[in-house]
């Protein structure tokens, strides 16, 4: 167990709950359909956890379960922070699929089998985060209700050595949401289609190729090894205050330990005391460690979860990346690429849904007459342009956001998501043009959105 309070007295617990609600609130996140500020998520699953169980831990797990997976916190924060027990139930309850691994359907899988894996005591606070999310999606989003009761009923199936009575009681809350939107339940297959999206054959037809081919270039061009620093090893069998010197002068925060010759984990500089250096090795976890030629929002997705990527290069662990390497040259010309792309793609889609300008009638008598204005003035200065781009980002993204097949196809599942997309989208690209620090106001957003990316482009 961790250190029960800290200096002041608080317990795991309170100090938790301070922990997540201040992360949360950094990134200004909001339940989605209430606008409530998320610690209210937060605490109702904790609440739920704590009517089954006084372990400390768990409770404090509960409070912290969204904190890696949405906020810029790592699991080596958590660590630090609430102890090892604390961040194991964490890592288990956060998820590691990748954009890159597929659809929703498939991801979801890779999530299942990734919770099927964790611990009693970890399932029983996803039971409550489940029962916590369906009573909130099912009274405010009927549509999405019938995608999430199928993934629900799924994740009962490997969630049964949770706690008993939140299992029961969370098969009622999912059978008394299926009967109050008249869903009938489907079997608890993930491979299930969410409905209103589109189909391969109409993406293809609907999407440019050439566009499609610049994209999925751009996200391909720049690799994990690109941005990667040497890492020094150290033989593990070293005197730590020998290493701790060396890395000193070095400057290093971080370094390899060798195992009979081979980088095996490694230490940072603050945590090495006496003894060996192999005393105070940390493994190398199995979602921390990349191949050399991994894409950069491979790496993005590592550092959302940990201090530091590690780089693979012929099968030994050889470089690594932390969030300070992000603001990299070559990374702020990949996020501008991004964000340049981006715009491209949704001016293309709003073209292609509304032909011959017809998306005017989408757009408000202000904002258009301002458009106007300013593509008059292009042509007076020489430079042929379109309409649709002289609409700014934010209105182009409106419209064809408001559309339900879009949303679900960009990978979004509500209006209000959306909005937040787009202002977190105009944030990065305003830090990017100025050469504004972006891992610290903008690392939640690169991370959300460079998921959404690739996903676009896998279903592309």
């Amino acid at each position: 167990m961790a250190d029960q309070s800290d200096s002041q007295g608080e317990s795991l617990v309170q100090r938790a709950c301070r922990f997540a609600t201040q992360a949360h609130r950094r990134i200004d996140q909001r339940r989605k359909y209430s606008k409530q500020a998320y610690e209210v998520h937060l605490k109702s699953v904790a609440d739920i956890v704590a009517t089954v169980s006084d372990d400390e831990e768990m409770i404090a797990a509960a409070w912290l379960h969204d904190t890696v997976e949405d906020t810029p916190a790592t699991l080596e924060d958590i660590e630090h922070e609430f102890g090892t027990g604390v961040a194991t139930l964490v890592s288990g309850l956060t998820d590691v699929s990748r954009p890159i691994d597929g659809n929703r359907a498939v991801r979801k899988a890779i999530d299942r089998a990734h919770i099927a894996r964790a611990s009693a005591r970890a399932k029983t606070v996803k039971l409550a985060d489940l029962i916590d999310n369906c009573r909130d999606i099912c009274k405010h989003d009927a549509r999405f209700a019938r995608v999430f009761l199928i993934e629900m009923a799924a994740l009962l199936e490997v969630l049964t050595e949770g706690d008993r009575q939140l299992l029961r009681r969370a098969q009622k809350t999912l059978e008394k949401c299926a009967t109050q939107l008249a869903l009938p339940l489907p079997p608890p297959v993930l491979a299930a289609p969410i409905e209103g999206t589109l189909d391969a054959s109409t993406m293809e037809r609907e999407f440019d190729k050439r566009q499609q081919r610049t994209l999925r270039t751009l996200m391909r061009s720049f690799t994990a090894q690109d941005v990667a620093e040497p890492l020094r090893s150290f033989d593990g069998e070293l005197e730590a205050s020998g290493i701790a010197a060396s890395m000193g002068r070095q400057g290093l925060l971080v370094a390899g330990l060798r195992d009979h010759g081979a980088v095996a984990g490694y230490v940072r500089s603050g945590g090495l005391g006496h003894g060996r250096g192999s005393d105070h090795m940390r493994r190398f976890r199995q979602d921390q460690v990349i191949d050399g030629g991994a894409s950069l929002a491979d790496v993005v997705l590592v550092l959302t979860r940990h201090d530091y990527c590690f780089v693979r290069v012929l099968g030994e662990v050889v470089r690594v990346i932390e969030r300070g390497d992000m603001q990299k040259p070559l990374v702020r010309m990949w996020l501008f690429g991004f964000v340049t792309s981006t715009e491209m793609l949704l001016r293309e889609r709003t073209a292609l849904r509304w032909p011959d300008e017809s998306w005017t009638a989408q757009m408000s008598a202000g904002r258009l007459a301002k458009a106007r204005a300013l593509r008059d003035e292009r042509r007076r200065r020489g430079q042929e342009c379109q309409l649709l781009d002289c609409v700014q980002f934010a209105d182009v993204a409106q419209i064809l956001l408001d559309v339900p097949e879009e949303v679900l196809a960009f990978g979004f599942d509500s209006k209000a998501t959306v909005k937040r997309a787009i202002k977190e989208f105009e944030s990065l690209r305003n830090n990017l043009a100025h050469a504004q620090d972006i891992v610290t106001y903008d690392w939640a957003q690169i991370a959300r959105m460079a998921q959404r990316m690739e996903s676009y482009v896998d279903a592309a």
